[in-house]
């Protein structure tokens, strides 16, 4: 089911894969270098349902307006934000969890706290851009207050599973530093680049990437709400 959902950016657009018995709803939203189509984000929409959680894919208003480039961070929050009634419509009294894969998460991240989610599941977390170290994006992955799930390739060069642990770990946000070490979950996923994409030589292979990243969020959403 489609849903176009109006903006003051511009109209978005919902795609809902619905559990027959629901007990949860997972709204997650697309990166800024393709859409709802991402493996990573088909294969939620394929098989959660089945384990009874409603899957909600969100296109930006940039995305359904087919533009090259995706939207600036305050205004991708602001299409989020105001499509929030709809999706909440949609999850009635269901406990909803929020997320993304790269700059989606970014959103979902930054949004959390004022949407009530039960978590944040993060696909792709992009720390820093490729070679710049220097521009870290930890400070959004450390707001919620909420559980976060980062799913991250090992060789992603936005930064591996390896440095985004470390990093959370080593936050220097004083008292806070163990709270949000705990709060956030960072499963690997052996080699796999940005993309998801892992090498041919790899024993994981396409088919055991989506098998982890489709049971690793199956078991955090259950375990949230």
């Amino acid at each position: 089911m489609q849903i176009d959902v109006p903006t003051s950016v511009g109209p978005g657009r919902l795609t809902v894969s619905a559990a027959e018995h629901p007990a949860a709803v997972l709204w997650m939203g697309h990166g800024a270098g393709g859409g709802i189509e991402a493996a990573d984000l088909a294969v939620l929409a394929s098989r959660l349902p089945g384990e009874g959680i409603t899957v909600v894919r969100y296109e930006q208003p940039w995305r359904v307006a087919d533009k090259r480039v995706a939207a600036r961070p305050a205004t991708l929050d602001v299409a989020w934000q105001e499509t929030a009634p709809r999706v909440r419509a949609l999850a009635g009294d269901l406990p909803l969890v929020t997320g993304g894969r790269s700059a989606g998460a970014r959103v979902a991240c930054r949004t959390a706290t004022a949407l009530g989610a039960r978590g944040v599941v993060c696909l792709a977390f992009p720390l820093h851009p490729p070679g710049k170290a220097d521009r870290s994006r930890l400070d959004e992955l450390l707001e919620p207050a909420v559980p976060v799930l980062v799913v991250q390739g090992g060789g992603d060069p936005f930064g591996s599973a390896a440095l985004v642990a470390s990093e959370v770990g080593a936050a220097e946000v004083g008292a806070s530093a163990a709270a949000a070490a705990h709060r956030i979950r960072v499963v690997e996923v052996p080699g796999a680049d940005h993309g998801m994409r892992v090498p041919k030589a790899s024993p994981l292979g396409a088919a055991g990437v989506r098998d982890l990243i489709a049971s690793t969020v199956a078991e955090f959403v259950r375990a949230v709400v």
